[in-house]
């Protein structure tokens, strides 16, 4: 199409100059030193038009002729340019390649090409880039000291340059990272801080303040990121549920008294809160601290709806409701005999019924639900020398020490 339209624009010139030039039958004369010489329009017309296309071309060829040193000082910066950009991409293919001694010596050739050209002595992203590259291959080689220097000569760089680019922010990302690989969750924790309040909502920067978090043994302030991962999919539905189940039994885990277990347990996520394993878990930690009603209040709502538990969840809550029977009252035994009728076949329903009807004075109904669930095979070994030993108590109060004596043996026998 361009050689078309220079074909026509060609065309029109010559039917131009021919009309123009064909039939002109002036003449020019010029005088000079008592000469006269006449020459035609057209031929005048062509020469003068000749002669500045000559002065043109001269002018450009003296031109460069007179800035060839500066143009050769730009090419060789030019080329130190290219080559400060093709170490800094070597660095980072040879960490991608895992070689971390040249992948730190490319990072440093960069930044000492780039003290020599002109051009990147204000380009402070480079800097940090590069820098960023040598503490990196530094942290590889586990030398802690060079990934430091390089690390603080790399935010210095990001705060020169501004944080248009966030540079300031990855460093202190990476940085938090690198304080994890060597497990100093306080310095972690310090670098995340630094972020800014946008960096700080990243899925990156609230997994590593989850791990940090737990690393200094806040199980809690862990229990919360994790939370927000699970919330935003950052993790898969099984993993999440998992991490977080794990979380809060730590969490609940520090609980030295009870007022400091509600005092968690109110801090907990409303879904964290209405998870039956973490009900569970934080009714088993109540137990233990010798609050059994506490326990069952909090295990209460499961047990009401538990024909809409899972097999897993339901069988947690019933050993935990087996083991905080202690003071049980009159109430729950419309719920337990509903439970024992719906669940007869569920072996751990029957070991927290049988030991509720047992804690009640009950020993008739809880002898026969709790040897079924002490012979169950499928049921925790704990929970059956439990449930063997609920039996001999029972076999005790009654007063007949044989068989109780026959309960203990059976208990003691269970691995």
């Amino acid at each position: 199409m361009r050689g078309l339209i220079w074909v026509v624009l060609l065309f029109a010139v010559a039917v131009v100059a021919a009309t123009t030039f064909g039939r002109n039958d002036g003449l020019v004369s010029i005088f000079w030193a008592g000469w006269r010489t006449d020459v035609s329009l057209n031929f005048f017309v062509l020469t003068v038009l000749a002669l500045c296309a000559a002065i043109v071309v001269a002018t450009h060829a003296l031109v460069r002729l007179v800035s060839l040193p500066q143009r050769a000082r730009e090419w060789r910066e030019h080329r130190k340019e290219q080559a400060a950009h093709a170490a800094l991409r070597e660095a980072i293919a040879e960490l991608a390649n895992a070689r971390y001694g040249r992948a730190r010596k490319a990072a440093q050739r960069a930044l000492a090409l780039q003290a020599h050209v002109p051009a990147l002595a204000a380009a402070h992203d480079f800097a940090a880039i590069g820098h960023l590259l040598a503490a990196n291959g530094a942290h590889r080689m586990q030398d802690r000291n060079g990934r430091q220097e390089s690390l603080g000569r790399a935010l210095a760089a990001a705060r020169q340059g501004g944080s248009g680019r966030g540079l300031d922010d990855g460093a202190h990302l990476m940085a938090a990272q690198w304080a994890l690989d060597d497990h100093d969750a306080s310095q972690s924790l310090e670098a995340l801080a630094a972020l800014t309040p946008g960096a700080a909502r990243r899925m990156q920067a609230l997994r590593l303040r989850m791990y940090a978090a737990r690393a200094a043994r806040e199980p809690l302030q862990a229990l919360h990121m994790a939370r927000l991962l699970a919330n935003h999919q950052a993790f898969s539905p099984t993993v999440a549920q998992g991490l977080l189940r794990a979380l809060a039994e730590e969490t609940l885990a520090q609980a030295h008294d009870l007022q400091q277990l509600r005092r968690l347990w109110q801090q907990f996520d409303a879904a964290d809160r209405r998870d039956p394993r973490i009900a569970s878990r934080a009714a088993k930690r109540a137990v233990d601290l010798g609050a059994a009603d506490q326990a069952r209040q909090w295990l209460r709502p499961f047990w009401d709806r538990l024909g809409e538990l899972d097999r897993a969840d339901r069988e947690a809550i019933a050993l935990t409701l087996a083991e905080a029977t202690d003071g049980i009252t009159s109430d729950w035994l419309p719920a337990l005999e509903s439970a024992a009728q719906a669940f007869g076949h569920d072996s751990a329903v029957l070991a927290a019924v049988g030991s509720s009807y047992a804690a009640s004075g009950l020993y008739g109904k809880a002898r026969l639900l709790l040897e079924q669930a002490a012979g169950a095979p499928t049921l925790p070994t704990r929970a059956r020398r439990a449930a063997w030993r609920r039996l001999a108590q029972m076999a005790r109060a009654q007063g007949d020490e044989a068989r109780a004596a026959s309960c203990d043996r059976t208990a003691a026998t269970l691995d």
